[in-house]
């Protein structure tokens, strides 16, 4: 999966009020009820509608891991849409969202700088509009590369140029190795 892409869902499923379900059978019988019916959840999940049948009646109670992962992201993925959309919303409109990284960062800067990239551990919090176009990017299904170009772009402007108080003549910020990525509402 996306780095990116995997961490902003991370930090809008903190925002749930009750946890999702958690056994297998309470799991299925959840999906049956949002897909409407045995035959689309087993597609879904590419397993028979006879397995989906006998998880819902709990006559199944573990799952093979593969199966396992695939509902449980399946459930995430459709778990309270409203509490969801509300976090979305506040962070796009006035919350922002912080981004926690430990990444490798370089920048391309004029010569006589130095424009070495290094190690840095980063916690900053960035304003809604980056998070209103970390979010809209992510809704249009866009590739865990545009949504780190949006967030490097984020950190010139906050961290490096600090609202242009600083750094004027940088031209582009870049991730190469990223050792830990965490977003938070």
């Amino acid at each position: 999966m996306s780095l990116f892409g995997d961490g902003l869902e991370k930090a809008v499923q903190k925002a749930f009020t009750r946890p999702a379900p958690k056994s297998a059978g309470a799991q299925m019988r959840y999906l049956v009820k949002q897909l409407g019916g045995t035959k689309p959840t087993a597609q879904m999940l590419r397993i028979s509608q006879r397995t989906v049948e006998r998880y819902v009646k709990d006559q199944i109670k573990k799952p093979r891991p593969g199966l396992a992962t695939r509902m449980e992201r399946e459930v995430k993925k459709r778990w309270q849409p409203q509490i969801r959309a509300k976090a979305r919303a506040k962070a796009a409109s006035t919350g922002g969202i912080v981004i926690d990284t430990r990444a490798r960062l370089g920048y391309t800067a004029p010569i006589g700088t130095t424009d070495q990239d290094r190690i840095r551990h980063l916690t900053v919090a960035l304003p809604p509009q980056y998070a209103a176009r970390l979010f809209d990017a992510q809704d249009a299904g866009a590739s865990d590369a545009q949504l780190q170009e949006i967030a490097a772009e984020a950190l010139k402007e906050v961290y490096f140029q600090d609202g242009g108080r600083r750094a004027g003549s940088l031209d582009e910020v870049r991730f190469t190795d990223i050792e830990h990525l965490e977003f938070d509402l």
